[in-house]
């Protein structure tokens, strides 16, 4: 993000809050209950959305060197991430190619080969086929370069490891991102480290968790014994980057900034930028740290979410560092299990039948933005 550009974000919010107005788009839209309770909908948004489009499945600095590797699921698929000697990403499905068992277990590690735990068949970390037991006797005619693991479409940019889970082709990211590569950049996200994670199940679908972040609407009384103290009552807006939303909520100092010099205005001091990625991916840019939140679709109503703090990489190394992260980490999961605690309850309400469609109002625009996006993905 430049500077003209942080400026005009401030400036909008300013002259809204001087209105008594909130962003709002033309019209009230609703959105069908059925989008987020039938099974035969997921599979398809599985299927043409979740397996289709990039996804940053991992930071950069969670693969620190040669032979370090991952576990991670996308999209309902196993995926085992590694770094070769050369520092080179892959992305491979987590699956032997013999009897088709998960080929490793540990969740993170440093290894050049990777021997499956039912008859010891092995590959190295670029997803060649090593060797197995008794293999000439057994198997006389295998191709070995067939034998190769399953390899997905893998590219690092921008600090993370973008994954395509329905492809082997690398994923053009600075196209993905469509015009958001400079807001990666600004936030610096190539230097950031991982202090904290946590992820947990919940019972919602998928959708309903990316709605809840990109309204202020819901803060005043959703977070009211949290975040509301510090941020204005439905005061936000948002910005389209092809099938991404990037959102300004506005905390009270930013109302406050008139009374300085405008060479003084820092957006990410008086406000948090939301970047919802497409489909699911989530990057709360704050004051001197990164909020990410992965929502990982499990079913039509259930859903993983990991949500990882990450910070300066050199900002870790005294107890004073890692206490202050600590305390924002636990702010950040306080706040959105609030969020996820409703979504759950929303998700048993809708399946109720009390409601045949949701409605959003004018200053939640972005929701019906993304449901449209959503559709648009299904209709191909």
């Amino acid at each position: 993000m430049d500077r003209a550009t942080e400026i005009e974000l401030i400036e909008e919010i300013l002259e809204l809050h001087a209105r008594k107005s909130a962003f709002l788009d033309s019209e009230v839209s609703q959105s069908p209950v059925d989008i987020y309770t039938d099974p035969d909908r997921f599979q398809r948004e599985r299927d043409s959305l979740l397996r289709t489009t990039p996804q940053p499945l991992a930071h950069a600095c969670e693969l620190p060197e040669a032979g370090s590797f991952l576990r991670r699921d996308l999209a309902g698929l196993p995926v085992l991430l590694t770094r070769d000697r050369e520092g080179v990403v892959h992305a491979f499905l987590n699956v032997c190619r013999h009897r088709g068992t998960r080929l490793v277990d540990e969740d993170r590690g440093c290894r050049h080969r990777f021997s499956c735990p039912y008859h010891a068949w092995t590959w190295d970390n670029r997803g060649n086929f090593v060797g197995a037991p008794h293999l000439e006797q057994g198997f006389p005619d295998l191709d070995r370069d067939a034998t190769g693991l399953r390899r997905l479409g893998c590219t690092e940019r921008h600090g993370f490891l973008w994954v395509t889970a329905g492809s082997e082709s690398a994923p053009d990211v600075d196209v993905f991102v469509a015009g958001l590569a400079p807001d990666f950049q600004a936030f610096d996200a190539d230097a950031l480290h991982l202090a904290f994670e946590e992820e947990r199940n919940w019972a919602v679908n998928w959708k309903i968790l990316v709605e809840g972040g990109i309204e202020a609407y819901h803060f005043r009384v959703a977070h009211r014994d949290t975040i509301a103290p510090y941020f204005h009552d439905n005061l936000s807006s948002y910005r389209r980057f092809g099938p991404h939303l990037r959102s300004v909520l506005a905390k009270r100092t930013l109302t406050d900034l008139p009374e300085q010099p405008q060479e003084r205005w820092r957006l990410r001091e008086h406000a948090q930028l939301l970047y919802s990625l497409f489909p699911s991916s989530v990057f709360l840019v704050q004051a001197d740290h990164v909020a990410w939140v992965q929502i990982q679709p499990l079913g039509a109503a259930s859903t993983n979410v990991r949500i990882s703090t990450l910070v300066p990489s050199d900002r870790l190394e005294t107890s004073e560092d890692q206490a202050h992260w600590e305390k924002n980490h636990g702010i950040t999961v306080k706040t959105l299990d609030e969020d996820f605690v409703i979504g759950e309850r929303i998700q048993a309400g809708l399946e109720s039948g009390a409601n045949e469609h949701l409605t959003f109002g004018r200053f939640e625009g972005a929701l019906a933005v993304f449901n449209q996006t959503v559709e648009r993905g299904l209709e191909g």
